[in-house]
């Protein structure tokens, strides 16, 4: 892992279920992987990043609205442009269901429940890379090339 692992947590709220049952989408997890990788990238560039794309999405259990995700993410490698991370998604909270429970009643998922992971690529142009401005403690790598695609 270069750097240190960020994270961002949100709910879900009733508007975002889709599906049947208050079940949400699997692309909220996808947009806010999106955001942890912009912050991994003002880290490590000082710029918010081009995602590139994903090689690896999966989803691993149901998220409903009421549910409280972390989602993080880490750089595994540098390349001159881009870089690739890491993705998990964990429930740590939610709605509880019952007779005679309040609506809103809640609780806390003690594991948190891993409900997705990716693998995504990031870029930032050279003539944008400005890491004077990104964190320290993601300055120190090795840059690698990555065989997916080509750094200038």
């Amino acid at each position: 892992m270069i750097g240190t692992k960020v994270s961002l947590k949100t709910r879900m709220s009733a508007g975002e279920a889709h599906y049947a049952g208050e079940l949400v989408e699997g692309a909220h997890i996808v947009t806010a992987w999106g955001d942890v990788g912009t912050e991994l990238a003002i880290r490590l560039f000082g710029d918010e990043s081009l995602f590139v794309g994903y090689s690896e999405v999966r989803y691993t259990a149901p998220v409903y609205s009421g549910d409280w995700l972390d989602y993080s993410g880490w750089i595994e490698r540098v390349g001159n442009t881009s870089f690739t991370c890491k993705f998990e998604a964990h429930k740590y909270a939610k709605l509880s269901k019952g007779e005679g429970l309040a609506d809103s009643a809640a609780e806390i998922i003690d594991p948190p429940e891993l409900v997705g992971y990716a693998t995504g690529t990031l870029m930032v142009p050279k003539d944008c890379q400005r890491p004077e401005f990104g964190d320290p403690a993601f300055q120190n790598y090795e840059r690698t090339p990555n065989p997916h695609h080509k750094d200038k």
